[in-house]
This record gives structure tokens, sequence and C-alpha cells, in this order.
């Protein structure tokens, strides 16, 4: 089974960038569909990014032309690269494989002034 830790989160001005990182170990990490999703106070999980084996990726209306999730399947990690962050982007981050809830504890952004 595939272990995960997030990374990279922390507090930003709106208008800022972060790069979030996810490190994989265990099973089979080159062949599994893998996902960003976030959790903001009082809310319940939301999609952000799913991106595939090959490294094509798909994101949410809301992060579109601003997130950009890469892979490194030889290092088994994950990158998303957050651009033109808002408050509303203020969540904690998890990278579950595709189709999953996350288990792991994930990296908390704040977007602030």
């Amino acid at each position: 089974e595939v272990q995960l830790v997030e990374s990279g989160g922390g507090l930003v001005q709106p208008g800022g960038s972060l790069r979030l990182a996810c490190a994989a170990s265990g099973g089979t990490f080159s062949a599994a569909g893998m996902s960003w999703v976030r959790k903001a106070p009082g809310k319940g999980f939301e999609w952000v990014s799913s991106i595939y084996p090959s490294g094509s990726a798909s994101y949410a209306e809301s992060v579109k032309d601003r997130f950009t999730s890469s892979r490194d399947n030889a290092k088994s990690t994950l990158s998303l690269q957050m651009n033109s962050l808002t408050p509303e982007d203020t969540a904690v981050y998890f990278c579950p494989k595709l189709g999953t809830l996350p288990g792991s504890q994930g990296t908390q952004v704040t977007v602030s002034s």
C-alpha cells in the first residue's frame, strides 16, 4: 500500500505562489493515478486535480489555469504548483490515490494578507 506525505504548505499573501510536494513510498506509484484534494474549514473534501501515470492531468474549474500538477515516477513524488492564490484556496491539501479518500495528514495552505 502506498504511504503518502504532503509538504510545502504555509502562509502566503493573496496573489502569491506555493509549491506543494507529495512523497510516496511502498506500492506501485508509477502505475497509480493520483489526485490532489483539499478541505477548507467547515467544508467537505474538494477535488483539485487528477494526474495519471502518463503525467497528463485534469483540474477543477476553480483552479484551472492557476494550478499545475506534475509527477516524477522515478522519485515517486507529486508536485502541485499553485499560482495567483486567493483566500478561497485556504485549506488542508492532500494527495490520495485517485478515487480514494485521504488517509494522510495533509499540508495546510493559508492565503491571507
